[in-house]
């Protein structure tokens, strides 16, 4: 079996699988601070919960944005696991794709991850948009390799921004608004962000397509897909999964080679 572990900067994301199969998946606020034992008093239990023996737990892969919170991870499991995780990142590993862009050591795991996922299912050139704390649009070329992006703030990023900079807007949360013109505060706001974000995503991907001279699939992924989703026909699939997936196929793309070595 294998943990693998997806370290974002709002959630880190625990995921345990047996060949292919996911077996479960629970989501913890990232805190860089947190200590292996507090992470152990929690997957313990999700493990209990789902009847999973951690002894079973073979080898643990992490995909990780927040440097700070590594240490920590990888304490977790060598201590309370007994396993030596491996991180994306680490050049022994063989994702399955090449990167090409100005600096590849700049790239962040979980953009690699969503490429290696992608194109173990789907055939490039593909774009990705992964709806996370900042939401990111890649392009994969039909050679297969990563060929960069684009970088925006997430939606709830946004959202935050437009409450912690204007005095009198208040916190709300992430929503379709009943209409386009909002007759409140509250609908309003949500009414710039949600169809403002979904006129960008709209607009950037037309320019992208634009600019590569071709048209593609645009598989999207994290959990705002589904909101978004409601309101424009611009992704041809959906995985909400995608990043814990490439996890998978990585570690079975180098099982037996470097993670079990």
């Amino acid at each position: 079996m294998l943990l693998a572990i997806d370290a974002g900067n709002t959630n880190i994301v625990f995921a345990v699988f047996s060949g292919k199969g996911l077996l479960g998946s629970w989501r913890a606020l990232t805190k860089a601070d947190r200590t292996a034992d507090e992470h152990a008093v929690f997957l313990r239990a999700w493990l209990a919960e789902a009847g999973i023996d951690p002894v079973r737990l073979q080898s643990a892969l992490i995909g990780s944005v927040v440097p700070d919170a590594n240490f920590q991870l990888a304490r977790l499991c060598s201590v309370y696991l007994k396993l030596q995780p491996m991180f994306i990142g680490d050049p022994r590993l063989d994702l399955g794709v090449r990167v090409k862009i100005d600096r590849p050591e700049d790239v962040g795991a979980d953009r690699l991850v969503n490429a290696a996922a992608v194109l173990a299912q789907h055939k490039p050139p593909v774009l990705i948009i992964d709806f996370g704390t900042a939401t990111t649009i890649d392009y994969i070329d039909a050679a297969g390799d990563y060929c960069g992006g684009v970088i925006a703030p997430g939606a709830n990023l946004s959202l935050q921004a437009l409450h912690m900079a204007a005095a009198k807007l208040p916190r709300v949360a992430m929503a379709k608004p009943p209409r386009l013109i909002g007759t409140n505060t509250v609908d309003a706001m949500q009414s710039g962000i949600f169809w403002g974000y979904i006129g960008m995503l709209e607009g950037l991907v037309a320019r992208m397509q634009d600019e590569i001279g071709r048209k593609m699939p645009v598989i999207a992924t994290g959990g705002l897909s589904s909101l978004f989703a409601t309101a424009t026909n611009l992704f041809t699939h959906r995985d909400v999964d995608l990043t814990l997936r490439g996890l998978q196929i990585i570690y079975e793309r180098n099982s037996g080679k470097v993670i079990e070595s």
